[in-house]
């Protein structure tokens, strides 16, 4: 996956009134891959992604963005940025706003509506758009959130703490360079190509998680989702790969699904159908069936 830099960084420095938030910070993300940035509160990592979106001029170093600096306009409309809480337009309905994004960020008038759609499409918001921003649950506002950020189709992504956003990753990350962050570094870890650890405004880790192994054609995927159990089996089971689905209730509304099935992409295919539907996705895994995928 590497070839063209579309992330530069080097020696990232910024001050508030002479206290260090991000002390010499550097890195690279190439098309196609994702850093994360972990850290408890305070570590640095908001000022990190603020500086890479371009809304704050660092105290030294060198941020680039798509061959721009990050402040430039041209930067700009290379990246989409998710900011920490996803700050929307709460009065406005799904639809209208992500055509105001578009128009905002110089999409052209007869691109907006396909652009539109398709970010609605890949973020599982199809059916929301609608619906009036503020009245949606966290989990869907979230969605929308990301959903402006991808809206005019932009080279780089950050991202700051995306929540269950992030599980849409896989479906939105392709030909991009992204970024984000997060506290827990396991979370993070399953995401990205390369995480660096902060504290205190410096790197104190950096770390390549162990690249998951090619799974065989034949295998289980695990699942454990809170939510309408009989709607997840069935989008589950509309994936074309899928051979079988069995669903276990373990109380308080959640259920475990196990999935068998075929194809090396069944985990990421059988999340996207679960979460595209709002339905909530706590734990995922895959293991090879001892069946051999029904063959």
């Amino acid at each position: 996956m590497g070839g063209c830099r579309l992330i530069e960084v080097e020696g990232l420095t910024k001050h508030y009134d002479g206290v260090p938030a991000i002390v010499d910070l550097g890195f690279t993300v190439a098309r196609g891959q994702a850093l994360g940035l972990v850290g408890p509160a305070g570590a640095g990592k908001s000022t990190a992604l603020r500086a890479l979106a371009g809304l704050l001029t660092p105290t030294s170093g060198r941020v680039v963005v798509a061959g721009h600096d990050a402040r430039s306009r041209e930067a700009r409309r290379h990246m989409g940025y998710l900011p920490e809480g996803s700050p929307l337009f709460a009065e406005m309905r799904v639809e209208p706003f992500l055509r105001t994004m578009c128009r905002l960020r110089g999409v052209a008038a007869g691109l907006r509506q396909e652009r539109v759609d398709a970010a609605l499409e890949r973020c599982g918001l199809a059916d929301q758009r609608r619906a009036i921003v503020g009245h949606l649950a966290a989990g869907p506002r979230l969605r929308v959130g990301l959903a402006q950020a991808i809206v005019h189709d932009p080279e780089v992504l950050v991202l700051d703490e995306p929540g269950e956003a992030a599980e849409l990753l896989a479906e939105v990350r392709r030909d991009r360079a992204v970024v984000l962050s997060g506290r827990a570094r396991s979370d993070v870890s399953a995401l990205c190509d390369r995480v660096l650890v902060l504290e205190a405004g410096r790197v104190v880790a950096d770390v390549t998680p162990a690249a998951r192994p090619e799974r065989p054609p034949g295998q289980e995927v695990l699942v454990v989702i809170r939510g309408d159990a009989g709607a997840a089996e069935r989008h589950v089971r509309a994936l074309g790969a899928v051979s079988d689905v069995a669903v276990e209730d373990v109380g308080d509304g959640i259920h475990r699904l196990t999935v068998t099935g075929e194809g090396d992409d069944l985990e990421d295919a059988v999340a996207r159908a679960i979460v595209q539907h709002g339905i909530g996705l706590k734990e995922l895994s895959s293991r090879r069936s001892s069946s051999g995928g029904g063959q």
